[in-house]
């Protein structure tokens, strides 16, 4: 006869909240571990997000010079081509032998000057613009140089905590996935949701003078019996917390 295939290990209820207490003191340890950390990896992404989009304006301001200068030079050629044309123009006002041919010389002389007058007067504004782009390349490379001298010190300060935090962080994890495993998914997830939304992270309170750890409601007598007896999960009324008796973790220290 076939053997029988092995079953997964029921827990009783009370292995269930040593787990969800365990948990708790595990994940709470994580939580301070994380908080000597601070803000520093927030810190750290933002100034990244400012280093990159200084980066991105300073290329902005580089293109913008380049295209301008591509403009000037094209100005350039063609107040040449309008003075050949003046040249041109002004040479055959000595052959003209009637004031009709005269006029329209003159009339185009003077469109070439005009043209001249006006690509100088766009590479003017446009060599203004270029000036303005260089004081702003300076300022910008300024502030980028500041920031990223900031950047490196956040980062080697961020390096050093994780450093002498890691090995221990990893350490807590494991411990935090072995005591999961006894407890339930249902209840886990429920524990996951309470602790994400309490402030202190704290899912898992114990009865503390007759009052609930987290809130610090009162709790009704019978519903203390309830808890000691540990035959079932029971949560505060007023905070959702999981509630457990504090006397049992000491008989288990002891």
């Amino acid at each position: 006869m076939a053997k029988k295939a092995a079953t997964k290990k029921e827990f009783s209820v009370e292995d269930k909240l040593k787990a969800l207490h365990q948990l708790q003191v595990i994940d709470s340890e994580i939580d301070e571990i994380r908080t000597v950390r601070g803000e520093l990896p927030l810190e750290v992404q933002d100034l990244e997000d400012v280093v990159q989009g200084l980066e991105t304006r300073m290329n902005k301001i580089n293109e913008d010079i380049a295209e301008r200068e591509e403009f000037i030079a094209g100005r350039k050629i063609a107040i040449d081509e309008s003075n050949m044309l003046i040249k041109k123009y002004t040479k055959q006002l000595d052959s003209i032998k009637n004031n009709r041919e005269y006029e329209s010389l003159n009339k185009e002389i003077e469109f070439q000057n005009l043209e001249v007058e006006l690509a100088e007067k766009k590479i003017r504004d446009a060599q203004a613009k270029i000036e303005f782009h260089n004081e702003s390349k300076i300022t910008t490379q300024e502030t980028i140089n500041e920031r990223k001298e900031i950047l490196e010190e956040k980062r080697k300060e961020l390096d050093t905590i994780v450093a002498s935090t890691e090995k221990e962080e990893k350490r807590l994890l494991k411990r935090s996935g072995e005591a999961e495993k006894i407890v339930d998914e249902r209840l886990l997830a429920a524990y996951k949701r309470i602790r994400g939304a309490a402030r202190n992270g704290l899912a898992v309170v114990s009865v503390e003078r007759d009052a609930c750890g987290g809130c610090f409601s009162k709790i009704p007598p019978q519903r203390q019996l309830d808890i000691k007896a540990h035959k079932k999960v029971i949560v505060c009324e007023h905070c959702g917390r999981i509630l457990v008796d504090a006397n049992m973790f000491a008989e288990e220290e002891n």
